[in-house]
């Protein structure tokens, strides 16, 4: 007597998040282990501290494993040597591509070389991050970089295609990218106060105002690269300063809209052309490669320093910057409108952003 059996195989793999994440912070197998115990895993599972060992190196060597489809997350997909539903496998990619603000604050603005790694164990000590992963994720921003510095279209875009990441993260990855291209000086100690997600925010302004990319989406530069055209007609702004009556007649312009408006008014009043010689030389200067990476100590030293010595509040600076930017409209012998909206967009957004303690 014959029967026909239908069989099905199934090895779809088991995660355990809480030990990819240590896995992903660099600890050895025997401080995971010991961090799992301390957080009562036994007493959940009622296993053994054996089981436990053998169940953590188990998937350790599964990560690992798994490590070489991540560097190229679409093969993830493709792959037949382990089964891993779709929605884990946008968990394994999204979280080995996540990173520490705190490193990322670090490396912002460097060269993604071999000296910037070598460096890698002072960064470490600095942030408490451990080395591996510290490595991990220097490897991923220079595997983002390489693989998107080239492309057209869109950073964000691309780097989403690529990676398969959640647009939170690709934007994130993309100021890394773009910081990391355009090399601005992020370390100064008067910078030092400063954030990832501060810096990660301006440039993100400047991406959407300011590249090649923003004029057209599909030329060859795309996003990473400052349209040198529009930096270099901000050369034209200079005769907001240096037209005795045009200075004159914008002050009025913004003391007026102002009065009774803001709480520093007689420090503008007294202040307006020493900040307006500041904002529109930062543009003018803004056509030679070492003042673009200086862009945001200028900011500091010429504009938000001043204002926080007279004790500006943000609603003041919001007020200020909004009016100094209208009123230049009504000024009857000034032609560089768009080139000066383009300027200043960026400019409000960024200051407004980096004034804080």
């Amino acid at each position: 007597m014959s029967m026909e059996l239908d069989v099905f195989v199934g090895n779809t793999m088991l995660l355990d998040e809480e030990v990819y994440k240590l896995w992903l912070d660099g600890y050895t197998v025997g401080d995971a282990v010991r961090l799992r115990l301390e957080g009562g895993v036994l007493q959940e599972c009622e296993a053994s501290e054996e089981v436990l060992h053998s169940d953590t190196m188990d998937q350790f060597r599964t990560f690992q494993m798994c490590e070489r489809f991540l560097h190229c997350p679409s093969k993830l997909a493709n792959q037949l040597l382990f089964q891993i539903p779709p929605h884990r496998q946008a968990m394994l990619i999204e979280r080995y591509y996540m990173f520490d603000s705190g490193f990322a604050r670090e490396l912002l603005g460097k060269k993604l070389s071999k000296g910037t790694k070598k460096d890698l164990d002072d960064v470490s000590a600095k942030t408490g991050i451990t080395l591996k992963s510290c490595r991990r994720q220097f490897d991923n921003f220079k595997r983002v970089f390489k693989a998107v510095e080239e492309l057209k279209g869109p950073l964000v875009e691309n780097i989403q295609h690529h990676f398969l990441l959640s647009d939170r993260l690709a934007r994130d990855y993309a100021a890394v990218v773009f910081f990391a291209n355009s090399r601005f000086e992020t370390g100064k100690r008067k910078l030092q106060y400063l954030s990832f997600q501060d810096f990660a925010f301006c440039a993100r302004q400047l991406i959407s105002y300011w590249t090649v990319g923003s004029v057209d989406s599909m030329l060859e530069g795309m996003d990473v690269d400052l349209e040198k055209e529009f930096l270099h007609d901000l050369k034209d702004l200079k005769i907001l300063i240096t037209d005795k009556d045009m200075l004159d007649q914008h002050k009025s312009l913004v003391c007026a809209a102002l009065r009774g408006k803001i709480k520093v008014f007689n420090e503008m009043e007294g202040n307006f052309k020493n900040l307006s010689r500041a904002l529109v030389n930062i543009a003018v200067k803004l056509t030679h490669t070492k003042d673009v990476r200086d862009l945001f100590i200028d900011l500091v030293e010429k504009f938000i320093e001043p204002c926080r010595s007279d004790r500006w509040a943000v609603g003041d600076i919001r007020l200020f910057l909004t009016h100094y930017t209208s009123t230049a409209h009504k000024l009857d012998t000034f032609r560089h409108l768009v080139i000066w909206d383009r300027y200043m967009g960026v400019v409000k957004s960024c200051i407004l952003k980096m004034y804080h303690d």
